[in-house]
């Protein structure tokens, strides 16, 4: 098992997590540009990432790495946002603080996009995911997304402020929880 990633920090983490894995190894490299031999891989899966890659460079990699008959694995967790008073209030806090969150939004990943990377639509799954955080993994969880203000910007102190009182205003036994919808697209190359 490979791990491919350009972040030198994600890539240590990952290795910190999966490195006691003997078959595990993380290797510097882009989905446009792994750096694999062809034909040596028999699955490719792309997890919480794919709306980041350019999908034709990304397809055609794959199609040059993966063996036949060219499996891949597409999935990621779409924050559902009606659930209640704090996930509209999250919301909120997104869409007024955040640097890019409408571009991000906007990178929704549709039935076409699906098409167009596997060749044929994939086999579709989808199902109820949840996380619960205390304030602490809150924030982890909330300075991780890249539309979000980081340390400096002149709306991190104000947006943090707010999350505080999101947080407060919420929480239940010290923990606020997200829901989420896990989509799960698998399929051949074709």
């Amino acid at each position: 098992m490979v791990g491919v990633e350009p972040n030198a920090e994600m890539r240590r983490a990952g290795n910190d997590v999966l490195g006691g894995y003997p078959r595990f190894g993380g290797v510097e490299g882009s989905a446009e540009a792994t750096g694999l031999e062809a034909a040596s891989v028999d699955l490719v899966v792309a997890g919480q990432a794919f709306h980041w890659f350019d999908r034709k460079a990304t397809r055609q990699e794959c199609l040059r790495i993966l063996r036949e008959p060219r499996w891949a694995a597409l999935m990621w967790n779409v924050r559902l946002s009606d659930t209640g008073a704090f996930a509209r209030g999250y919301e909120d806090l997104l869409e007024r603080y955040g640097t890019d969150y409408s571009a991000y939004r906007s990178r929704r990943i549709d039935s076409d996009d699906l098409h167009d990377f596997f060749g044929a639509p994939p086999a579709e799954r989808r199902m109820p995911n949840g996380q619960a955080f205390d304030f602490e993994g809150l924030k982890g969880r909330h300075l991780s997304a890249s539309y979000v203000p980081k340390v400096g910007h002149p709306d991190h102190g104000p947006m943090m402020l707010e999350l505080r009182r999101l947080y407060e205003e919420h929480s239940v036994d010290g923990c606020v929880r997200f829901a989420y919808d896990t989509q799960l697209f698998v399929g051949k190359l074709v």
